[in-house]
């Protein structure tokens, strides 16, 4: 009972306090709430980006993997991997005869060329050789037409379907179905559209051009290598197919034993770790930058409550002398530090989120910031009060009666 008293008179007192120093008050909130709005917005824009790099990464399939010749993320050794043999149309074959738990295998070789259509041109679009399951494992759906058939494949023809922005860009208004598209100097027939994806790692997937498999062979001189698409039906196969691939392909391609795989397996989820370890310590860096501001914060609400403690001596003596308890002179000041701290948070709060989503707005950076952060943000900021005021608060509770009542 005596604590709820001592807790609701301080917090009367507080306020009062609060209220007959306004301008220092404002000042010291201000100081707060630069510190939670930096730290917030750093947040929030860090929460952006790791929420839009995860839907990128689902985009990719999340029951899909591909082997290549080289990984996806190289870290150095790339003239090791530029030297493997090239895997081909038979390794894909073995693939799809030997791997029982693979749903969908198809053959996959890419490369950029220019596109026109009655005089618009885009440069360096993604050309991209397959089979007609390829929408399996992509995850891409059409939209618009069809897709082409093992029919195309085996004959050669010159049919394609074509990404979001091949679409909108170049037959805006237009019906693409049916209209021939000039790909390098080849005319092809368009016979669907994909629907959209949007970017990974800034690099948009609807900037697409897909054709039959051996069309793309023949049109494009070369030897190159084939990835090799898998589809599983559940992703929690993926660990056992991939075991299975290694078995095979190091069966098919006659690796030695004591020789490690000449291939690589890629997944989504070596992307997101490749993507923590180079976002990792900026992050830190950035977070610690917030939280050095908040410190400074904190540090100015111990200044101010110290002076205020300087200022109310007399006044505390006072109340010491008709009664009060230190616990009762701990906790007035305690709260008028964490009240004083909680509405910076608060304001900050509001700043961080607004600066959070500005810059959302203005750059490429994404930026959202959950629910749980907001009450993070506030709740920090309210601890960061409680904690810079205990040293005032206990040196107010110090001071020996007598001597404050001398004081002018």
């Amino acid at each position: 009972m005596s604590l709820r008293v001592d807790v609701l008179e301080g917090l009367r007192i507080a306020l009062t306090s609060l209220s007959a120093h306004r301008l220092r008050t404002v000042l010291t909130t201000v100081g707060v709430g630069i510190g939670v709005a930096t730290l917030l917005a750093i947040v929030g824009i860090t929460q952006g980006l790791d929420a839009s790099f995860d839907a990128q990464l689902k985009s990719l399939g999340s029951s899909s993997l591909y082997v290549s010749k080289q990984p996806w993320v190289q870290l150095g050794n790339w003239w090791e991997f530029r030297n493997r043999k090239n895997l081909t149309l038979a390794h894909v074959d073995a693939v799809r005869a030997q791997c029982s738990r693979c749903d969908t295998v198809v053959p996959l070789v890419d490369e950029d060329e220019d596109i026109a259509f009655q005089g618009a041109e885009l440069a360096a679009v993604n050309i991209t050789g397959t089979s007609e399951e390829w929408p399996r494992v992509s995850g891409f759906e059409v939209t618009q037409g069809r897709f082409f058939s093992q029919t195309d494949d085996d004959n050669r023809r010159l049919v394609a379907v074509i990404g979001a922005d091949v679409a909108d860009t170049l037959f805006p208004g237009i019906e693409p179905i049916g209209q021939t598209l000039r790909v390098g100097r080849k005319p092809f027939t368009v016979v669907g559209t994909l629907s959209r994806k949007g970017k990974l790692l800034d690099s948009s997937q609807d900037l697409l051009v897909v054709m039959p498999f051996h069309t793309f062979t023949g049109f494009f001189a070369g030897r190159r290598s084939v990835t090799i698409g898998v589809s599983v039906t559940s992703a929690d196969d993926l660990d056992e197919v991939e075991d299975t691939l290694v078995g095979i392909l190091r069966r098919v391609r006659q690796t030695p034993p004591d020789r490690p795989d000449d291939f690589a397996i890629n997944r989504p989820e070596q992307l997101a770790s490749t993507y923590q370890q180079l976002t990792g310590a900026l992050y830190a860096v950035a977070l610690g930058i917030g939280l050095i501001t908040l410190l400074v914060g904190g540090i100015g609400i111990m200044n101010i409550m110290l002076v205020s403690v300087r200022e109310r001596t007399r006044e505390i003596g006072v109340r010491r002398a008709l009664g009060a308890r230190r616990r009762t002179i701990v906790i007035q000041f305690m709260l008028e530090a964490t009240m004083v701290s909680a509405v910076g948070g608060a304001l900050g709060t509001f700043v961080g989120l607004g600066g959070a989503k500005l810059v959302s707005l203005v750059t490429p950076l994404a930026a959202t910031v959950k629910p749980l952060t907001i009450v993070f943000g506030v709740g920090f900021a309210a601890l960061v009060g409680l904690l810079f005021g205990i040293w005032p608060a206990a040196r107010a509770a110090a001071l020996d009666p007598v001597e404050a009542l001398r004081q002018e």
